[in-house]
């Protein structure tokens, strides 16, 4: 088969050389490159951004993470069942929640029963003091002054009131007694009729835990 002859280009009036045909490809190449580099960084910010948009709304929002349902009653049930004390179960709204529930021993080494409830606004914790005296609850409260008494139910709690809580752990209202040889506190960060609510809805215990020593 005959050979083709070289093409003749008609800007040249004659075939190219060899290295003006690869210096022809070069050029090629270098304006393919130089068109397609921002539409390539075009494309890959869109993607970005697609993604960045995807995951915003799919994330979890802030103001509706779910709150923490520990069993306080299961907890409560616990400790019963190993060590010889009676913890206090609060009863509160449903949508309430509750991030804590157990049994501890501080540096007094008073072993003491916490539940942290989590209402919808602030907190309201109940602390349980086993075979104590007024001077823990006063250490728990962080020295918070007392304030008076009020009845709640049949039960006679003493008031505490802070107006600087971050002074005493963020605790604004208040409340403790005693059940036999215990001490109980309700207090936090909530509305004070929370931190009632919660000392109501213990009162009957409280009561038990009275009669039964």
């Amino acid at each position: 088969m005959a050979s083709r002859a070289p093409r003749v280009v008609a800007e040249l009036g004659r075939p190219e050389t060899t290295q003006e045909t690869a210096d022809r490809k070069a050029e090629s190449s270098r304006l393919y490159k130089a068109r397609k580099t921002p539409m390539n960084l075009v494309w890959a910010l869109l993607a970005s951004l697609a993604v960045v948009v995807v995951m915003v709304l799919i994330a979890p929002q802030g103001n509706v993470a779910p709150r923490e349902n520990v069993d306080v009653a299961a907890a409560a049930a616990d400790v019963a069942a190993n060590y010889d004390v009676t913890p206090i179960v609060p009863v509160v709204p449903a949508d309430w929640g509750a991030n804590e529930a157990a049994l501890s021993s501080g540096a007094d080494a008073v072993a003491s029963w916490t539940v942290a409830l989590v209402p919808s606004e602030g907190f309201v914790r109940l602390a349980q003091g086993f075979d104590t005296d007024t001077a823990w609850t006063a250490r728990e409260l962080k020295g918070s002054p007392p304030r008076g008494e009020v009845i709640i139910d049949g039960v006679t709690w003493t008031i505490y009131k802070n107006e600087d809580p971050s002074a005493f752990g963020n605790v604004a209202h208040a409340l403790s007694t005693t059940a036999g040889n215990d001490q109980v506190i309700v207090y936090g960060s909530a509305d004070v009729d929370l931190v009632e609510l919660v000392a109501s809805s213990i009162a009957p215990q409280v009561r038990e835990i009275r009669d039964a020593s």
